[in-house]
């Protein structure tokens, strides 16, 4: 068991290794500058969230809390699909391979209500960094 853990790593670890070579090697090669709409592209993201970072910070009366509120706010975002994702992992080991395997139909279950916690936590957090920032302070 230890060797095929041992095994696997070492063939995940040469994975990364060579896909990152590649990568460099893709990016080296390619010396052409990025045409003028991907650059206005990118500049109307910047300037899109620069603006929303200041909105955050006006909002909050403060750099600091503002641009944790904006943290806050990407990682609620962004916790949906991740916690949507790890349900569905959880449910594939304990449905599909736990059907087999008793030994990880637990771990299956145990990771459904892992994904879930964290998917409730990191949808209120911002809800209570604004209750305390906001009344807090008084």
């Amino acid at each position: 068991m230890l060797k095929k853990k041992l095994i696997i790593s070492i063939l995940a670890f040469l994975v990364c290794f060579f896909v990152l070579v590649s990568c460099q090697e893709m990016y080296a090669a390619n010396d052409k500058p990025i045409s003028n709409k991907t650059e206005s592209t990118l500049v109307e993201i910047k300037e899109r969230e620069m603006n929303s970072l200041e909105d955050y910070e006006t909002r909050y009366g403060s750099k600091s809390y503002g641009y944790t509120a904006y943290i806050l706010h990407k990682v609620q975002i962004y916790s949906i699909p991740a916690t949507i994702l790890g349900i569905i992992i959880g449910a594939i080991t304990d449905y599909v391979i736990g059907a087999r395997h008793l030994e990880t139909k637990e771990k299956g279950q145990a990771l459904m209500i892992t994904f879930i916690t964290i998917g409730i936590i990191c949808q209120v957090l911002p809800l209570v960094f604004t209750i305390v920032v906001k009344f807090g302070r008084e």
